[in-house]
């Protein structure tokens, strides 16, 4: 059955369902589009402004659209929808799974597992490409989980494009697995580090669902 999302109201337009963090983007879009449709009635040179406005809009609409899901059961699951990029042994024993999420997915993450968040910190930096090794010294927001298994780290980092990570829930609050905790703004990465021992089930190159695709094996 899906999570209650109580924490984690979300914007709508027009039927649409959208997430949370989105009018600030989206609304001076639409009604740019909507007000270029009615001058195009009336001119011509309207019409050729209309035309890539209104793609602009729901290309903005695609960006930012909430879908639900059914969440799936499981000690850790993904926290973005995306593309495995790498998957790392890191020095203390942990595993880096780092999720890289292009301008066409949900940018909506959710937490891997149920717990506390004991902190959210926020990191100034550059906004190297998402793709690029260095980008882990871009702009990010750190996550810690407190769990059954541990502490649990999380990481949001923002791309060329994404120049604003907007965190849902603060420290404090206590999250079901799969409850939308953030939005990240126009491609970017989400790292996730899993205990040492956890056995790793996704691949490098693997499409991965928020809520839905298991990364540990077992």
């Amino acid at each position: 059955m899906p999570h209650s999302q109580t924490s984690a109201h979300r914007d709508s337009l027009a039927g649409v369902r959208l997430a949370r963090g989105a009018s600030p983007w989206l609304l001076p879009t639409v009604a740019t589009a909507a007000v270029s449709l009615l001058r195009a009635r009336r001119s011509g040179a309207a019409k050729a402004v209309a035309v890539p406005v209104t793609a602009l809009a729901a290309g903005m609409l695609w960006f930012f659209r909430d879908p639900e899901r059914e969440i799936t059961q499981g000690r850790f699951i993904s926290p973005a929808d995306g593309v495995v990029q790498s998957i790392m042994p890191w020095k203390d024993g942990r595993t880096r799974v780092a999720i890289f999420m292009s301008p066409l997915n949900v940018h909506v993450n959710r937490a891997p597992l149920a717990g506390t968040v004991t902190s959210v910190e926020h990191l100034p930096g550059g906004f190297v490409p998402a793709f690029n090794k260095e980008s882990e010294n871009n702009e990010r927001v750190v996550w810690h989980f407190d769990t059954e298994l541990g502490d649990i780290e999380m990481i949001q980092i923002a791309g060329a494009v994404a120049r604003r990570i907007v965190p849902y829930v603060p420290q404090g609050t206590k999250v079901e697995q799969g409850e939308r905790v953030g939005l990240i703004r126009f491609g970017s990465r989400v790292d996730l580090y899993l205990p040492e021992g956890v056995e790793v089930a996704v691949e490098v190159g693997q499409k991965t669902v928020a809520g839905v695709t298991r990364i540990d094996r077992g």
